[in-house]
């Protein structure tokens, strides 16, 4: 691995890696069962360089903001690695945005280039938010030779001879305005720096280190925090390997691991929870004489309860681990919250989950279960260089997670008003709950900003209502307060309903009522939800699969609340 001590940008590093690790392997491109291309860090470097001489030639230059809209593969990586070599900053949006969000944060961020793909760009062209944005060059990849691309450019031929200047930038520059997709609320700005991201690594490849050799699964998209950190900076400077899946059907993901003997991979926990549930399904399906395997997860189980010893597991749970490549090192998990059964289920099999708790706006992670022990009800111990603070506990231990560390953005853009809110006296106030226990670990217990008042002027947390339902035979559901969706946006005195999506042909039936029934019975009488909302669209999610809340309850805001909740 590079010493990122002694860089001050992430470009400057990622300049180096290229060079020092030229002969090894660092991108794979798949696309169902065949494989696209290939790629040598010195393979890289040659795409990488016409594409910023460019960008270079075009005007662009130090302090200027390129944005990429784009699906996980080669050239989002390639792209973002050209901007930063000509000094400027990355404005990584979200593809699955609509049209008219997209253009919205374009013209917020002040990028001047967009580099997308065609499938998007067809739809931003038409756009009536393409006027309001200051782009001036649009790149434009895949498009078809007889496209008619409405004033963009084919990034295939966007090139330049000669060598690129590369411009150096300060620990203190901007490196990426980050917008957080958040499950609710307008997307905020937050100006991450190079610094932010040089300690990032540090502190997260201290505890789950890449080499050369080792390959990152990338699932995830590109601009979520997770992936970008852990699918592209982090191996990079380490001289590993990253395989982009151009499709995330779930037979092409099976088939990945062993195919490339992964060695990580970033999930988040509706994918997770989806990967438990077809092992689950697999393991109840085994014949009588070879259920034999549920003793030895027991006996791995055993061994394995101060901390993770994949050596043996491997051996007594060899099937398990073949069909996970062999060679796999842990799954990273974040984003939202993951159920505590689901970690231990797959920390049982003898694959570590690396679950943690992170914020857009301090980077990629706060915290992360470094598996000594392994705590399943927590998210962990506070990253190298982290300082995390519990402000204003309560008597349970319960207060505000607030942090402060070199991974913390520099504010929000062009907000000034809310970065001050945000960020007091150096510390981050995350508007997350939690407590620690006596051995470091963290626990989290909902949102300061999405608690709910009930009319007993009780306070209750709907991650907690929430968890009480989890594993209901449903394929999705979400806790919201009545008052937040009909009439008004308050938090105050009211009612909870649990909003349900049933699986396609199924009946909400009377044996599904008495289990809600019988969960609900589980909870403090203040805590209880009194009805609950049937919907037949999937619930709007973010690229990183977590609900969006907001976009949810203006759906159900549409129904009339007099019939559309059914009583308990």
């Amino acid at each position: 691995m590079l010493d990122l001590a002694k860089y001050q940008s992430v470009g400057a590093a990622l300049k180096d890696a290229l060079d020092r690790f030229a002969r090894e392997v660092c991108l794979i491109e798949v696309d169902r069962e065949r494989e696209k291309e290939r790629l040598t860090y010195r393979d890289f470097k040659e795409r990488a360089h016409p594409l910023a001489k460019a960008l270079q030639d075009a005007g662009f230059s130090a302090g200027n903001r390129a944005s990429i809209i784009m699906t996980n593969q080669s050239k989002w990586l390639i792209s973002a690695y050209a901007v930063f070599f000509a000094g400027g900053a990355l404005v990584p949006l979200d593809y699955k945005l609509t049209p008219d969000e997209q253009w919205q944060l374009l013209k917020h961020s002040g990028a001047t280039i967009l580099i997308t793909e065609y499938p998007v760009w067809r739809q931003l062209s038409v756009s009536a938010g393409r006027a309001s944005a200051n782009v001036q060059t649009v790149l434009v990849t895949e498009a078809p030779s007889n496209a008619e691309l409405e004033g963009a450019r084919r990034w295939e031929e966007f090139r330049s001879e000669g060598e690129p200047s590369f411009l150096p930038r300060t620990r203190k520059d901007i490196a990426c305005v980050v917008y957080s997709s958040g499950t609710g609320g307008r997307p905020k700005g937050c100006m991450m720096t190079h610094e932010n991201y040089l300690e990032q690594c540090v502190a997260l490849t201290s505890l789950y280190p890449f080499w050369p050799g080792v390959r990152y699964l990338s699932i995830l998209p590109t601009n979520h925090a997770i992936d970008f950190m852990v699918g592209f900076f982090g191996p990079f400077t380490c001289g590993a390997a990253v395989v982009h899946l151009r499709t995330l059907r779930p037979e092409y993901v099976r088939e990945a691991f062993p195919k490339y003997k992964i060695t990580y991979v970033s999930l988040v926990p509706l994918v997770l929870k989806n990967l438990q549930k077809g092992l689950q399904a697999r393991f109840a399906a085994l014949p009588r004489g070879k259920r034999k395997v549920f003793n030895v997860v027991a006996i791995n189980k055993m061994l394995t309860k101060g901390r993770p010893r994949l050596g043996i597991s491997r051996l007594l749970l060899k099937q398990v681990h073949e069909a996970f490549g062999g060679e796999l090192r842990a799954i990273i998990v974040g984003g939202a919250f993951t159920e505590p059964q689901t970690l231990q289920f797959f920390y049982d099999l003898g694959i570590p989950v690396a679950n943690g708790y992170g914020l857009t706006e301090a980077g990629t992670a706060i915290t992360v279960n470094d598996l000594r022990p392994f705590r399943a009800d927590t998210v962990g111990k506070p990253l190298p260089g982290m300082e995390v603070r519990i402000m204003n506990p309560a008597s349970d231990g319960v207060g505000e997670v607030a942090v402060r560390g070199k991974t913390v953005m520099a504010g929000y853009l062009n907000d000034p008003e809310l970065t001050a809110e945000t960020i007091v006296d150096g510390w981050l106030m995350t508007g997350d709950l939690g407590k620690f226990y006596k051995h470091g670990h963290l626990q989290l217990s909902g949102r300061k900003k999405n608690m709910i008042v009930t009319e007993e002027g009780k306070n209750i947390y709907p991650e907690d209502i929430e968890s009480v339902f989890e594993g209901l035979p449903v394929k999705e559901f979400c806790v919201f307060a009545a008052n937040y969706i009909w009439p008004k946006r308050s938090m105050t005195g009211e009612r909870l309903v649990l909003a349900l999506h049933l699986e396609q042909g199924q009946p909400y039936s009377d044996e599904l009522r008495r289990e809600i029934n019988v969960r609900n019975q589980r909870l403090l009488n203040y805590k209880r939800i009194h009805g609950v909302v049937l919907l037949e669209e999937d619930f709007p999610r973010t690229a990183s699969l977590k609900i969006r809340r907001n976009v949810l309850a203006e759906g159900l805001s549409k129904l009339d609340s007099a019939t559309a909740v059914l009583p308990l």
